[in-house]
């Protein structure tokens, strides 16, 4: 099983791409090559293959990578599933991760996350916590998104290490960690690994 992440940037017109893109391509090569595991294309839309453990936290890497610029955000459809089409380019190969994450990506309206396998109890509880954890995480600033980036990217380094990395003090990290819910979006992290296990 792999994952498939189909997303775009939302309100990329409002900013010049020079901006945004530096930032999204350096994300998503942390999670391969391209164009064989990630692609950009139509201007802002981009395709990511990674693994169904790293599928979440790759989502949120990128949300707070590209939320270090007002007013951006993404949307991201995450589908999980086989690949039964391995093509040298990602836009190019298939099967029902593709079809998923596609799906998925299609219907998100309100939401700027979702989550879908062929398991609709499994896709009900994750949805539900990322409809949650939206509530907080739409609302990071950039200061709080470059702070939850460096993190994600830096798992070994305690806040001290972190403040010297950013240039702040430990307690502006600690501060703005606190605020973006770290803790608790790390917890539904580990509870979807563990649910996925069982899948």
């Amino acid at each position: 099983m792999i994952a498939i992440l189909t997303g775009d940037i939302k309100n990329s017109s409002e900013h010049k791409a020079s901006t945004w893109l530096p930032l999204l391509k350096e994300v998503l090569s942390q999670y391969g090559k391209e164009p064989k595991d990630w692609e950009i294309y139509r201007g802002d839309s981009f395709q990511l293959q990674t693994t169904a453990e790293t599928a979440l936290q790759a989502a949120i890497h990128i949300k707070a990578s590209i939320k270090q610029i007002r007013p951006l955000d993404v949307r991201i459809g995450i589908g999980l599933g086989e690949k039964n089409y391995d093509a040298p380019k990602i836009t190019e190969s298939n099967g029902p991760a593709f079809v998923h994450s596609g799906e998925c990506f299609e219907r998100l309206k309100k939401q700027n996350l979702g989550l879908q396998t062929s398991n609709e109890t499994f896709d009900g509880h994750i949805n539900l916590l990322l409809e949650l954890a939206l509530l907080t995480m739409d609302d990071w600033t950039p200061a709080i998104s470059k702070t939850v980036k460096y993190t994600i990217e830096n798992p070994k380094l305690n806040q001290k290490e972190l403040a010297a990395l950013l240039n702040k003090s430990q307690g502006n990290i600690s501060e703005e960690l606190s605020k973006a819910g770290f803790d608790e979006v790390q917890k539904m992290i580990h509870f979807y690994k563990a649910q996925l296990a069982q899948l």
